[in-house]
């Protein structure tokens, strides 16, 4: 008789044991990032803070010495906001870098993120054919317009076209994606093309000629595209992602440092977008230089994504309604700023109350 409470005991030690079993198990072996990369000279390179990440090999290392591989998942220009929200569904990713408005989509839909690092603005353009005699979006009223749908620079185009007492319905928008776009530029199938730095691309063939900019527009109408966690994978793993969300903070600091801003663009510039295209992208812009990687949560960023989320709902790019600052995990990079010792860096940048 006295075998069983010796029993129960293993019996309750075993039990104990199984969730430590389980989870070593389970335990990390690769993490996967996905980003938009660019094949040149038989080389693949990705954009962005991934990029200089991907370049200087320190969470590749900070992973090995855990055992994790580090892969990156690259996807075309062509199609990155569906691309990222599929593999996101699939469980084919754990991290991934990319825009607003497919974000917003893909938590509206039920694919569960979670903003990790934010990752700054980037500059829209409104161009024309070179013989053009629009000179703004109101000479556009009832012409064609190409403009990719459900991507980032669709918020940034309404808004210009609201402050200009405009619609969707008073354009005839064409859904292409910017390589098509560019192409229906050059041709002339469309009247107008709304895009990114690729713009100064067809200015530079004598295509095209830019009327409109986003560089000295209100931040509330900015595109941005930000790091982003698969929800499940960031509660499981925290400790990997404080070492990912580390390596994207410390990316960002030194891309901020104006110092190192030419070799960034030159980085940048292995995309295959001439180093010229990236000067003027940057030049003129309302932001400065080290703002413009800032991975701070800000009011206006909480902000951002609930008139991001409301224009997607109106727009029917969504089914339902979705509280976006509810999916903002700032604790890592908090974390990261502290370990770094960088917390006054951009200090000049309005957080958000936490």
């Amino acid at each position: 008789m006295k075998r069983k409470p010796l029993l129960t005991a293993a019996l309750s030690a075993l039990l104990a044991l199984l969730p430590a079993l389980a989870s070593a198990a389970d335990a990390v072996r690769e993490v996967r990032i996905s980003t938009i990369s660019y094949a040149t000279g038989g080389k693949t390179s990705y954009s962005g803070v991934s990029g200089l990440i991907a370049q200087q090999g320190d969470l590749e290392k900070a992973l090995a010495k855990r055992g994790v591989k580090l892969t990156w998942v690259p996807v075309s220009t062509a199609a990155v906001g569906p691309q990222i929200n599929e593999a996101f569904a699939n469980r084919r990713i754990d991290f991934a870098g990319y825009g607003d408005l497919p974000s917003v989509i893909a938590n509206a839909s039920g694919i569960r993120t979670k903003l990790l690092v934010p990752g700054g603005t980037s500059t829209t353009y409104l161009v024309v054919p070179a013989n053009s005699s629009a000179r703004s979006i109101t000479d556009l009223k009832g012409k064609r317009i190409a403009l990719h749908r459900g991507r980032p620079w669709e918020f940034p185009f309404l808004q210009l076209a609201q402050a200009n007492r405009l619609g969707q319905n008073d354009f005839k928008l064409v859904n292409l994606n910017p390589q098509a776009g560019a192409a229906a530029l050059s041709s002339g199938s469309v009247d107008a093309f709304f895009t990114l730095s690729d713009a100064w691309l067809l200015v530079d063939k004598g295509v095209g000629k830019i009327i409109w900019n986003s560089k000295q527009s209100p931040e509330s109408w900015q595109m941005r595209a930000e790091l982003w966690g698969a929800s499940d994978f960031v509660a499981a793993n925290p400790a990997i992602t404080q070492l990912v969300v580390d390596a994207y903070v410390k990316a960002a600091h030194w891309a901020s440092q104006e110092q190192n801003r030419d070799a960034y663009l030159r980085l940048q510039a292995a995309s295959g977008l001439p180093e010229s295209v990236l000067r003027r992208d940057y030049d003129g812009d309302a932001a400065a230089w080290k703002q413009r990687a800032s991975p701070l949560f800000t009011d206006a960023l909480a902000a951002h994504y609930r008139d991001v989320a409301r224009y997607a709902k109106g727009a029917k790019l969504t089914g339902s309604d979705v509280d976006m600052p509810a999916t903002f995990e700032p604790r890592f990079v908090n974390a990261a700023l502290k370990s770094l010792g960088l917390t006054q860096f951009w200090s000049d940048t309005k957080v958000a109350r936490q």
